[in-house]
């Protein structure tokens, strides 16, 4: 029987086929890694393997886009063309959420990246990342807000278009079919 957060060794393998095609095709995110570390890392760890595994389940496409030789960590970000098709349609954090009188979404980007396990990017990273990309040329995505902006009601979030990263701000409890947020998870 599989515990919850626990994977099959057929969805493991799954999982581990599918990252390293992925690392292989978009080899210009990660020049100068090899995956075989990587995998061993992966692993050698259960909850990040889950982790994973529900940023794919959830249309992320993570990838490797560096290594953080500090902490002795590979840092996965979702790269998925446009933010994750499963985590869409929801406001920013759960004080937004309930905040909500009326139309509440199913749940908040704060909350739903805690379930996985992941970070959401922060505009420093959101902007490193566009730097491999393009990303978010249709959808946007919604970036952990500094708490000033956060006191005052609001949340910020990303896309790329005209060939610019833009950052806009929102009320914290919007939500709409095209935002969703990318996470990010070190291994």
């Amino acid at each position: 029987m599989v515990k919850a957060n626990q994977l099959s060794n057929e969805q493991v393998n799954e999982l581990l086929k599918t990252l390293n095609a992925r690392f292989i095709k978009f080899v210009h995110r990660h020049p100068d890694l090899k995956w075989e570390p990587i995998e061993q890392k992966i692993q050698a760890n259960e909850q990040k393997l889950w982790s994973l595994y529900e940023m794919e389940r959830t249309g992320g496409e993570p990838d490797v886009i560096g290594y953080d030789e500090q902490t002795d960590e590979y840092i996965f970000v979702d790269c998925s063309p446009e933010t994750p098709k499963g985590r869409r349609s929801i406001c920013y954090d759960r004080a937004a959420l309930e905040a909500r009188k009326q139309h509440k979404p199913e749940n908040s980007a704060i909350d739903v990246a805690n379930e996985i396990g992941i970070t959401i990017l922060d505009e420093e990273q959101y902007r490193h990342l566009q730097q491999l990309g393009p990303f978010d040329q249709k959808s946007s995505s919604w970036l952990l807000t500094p708490p000033s902006i956060r006191q005052l009601g609001g949340a910020i979030f990303g896309d790329y278009r005209y060939g610019q990263v833009f950052i806009y701000h929102n009320g914290a409890d919007s939500y709409y079919g095209v935002r969703g947020f990318r996470g990010m998870l070190r291994v």
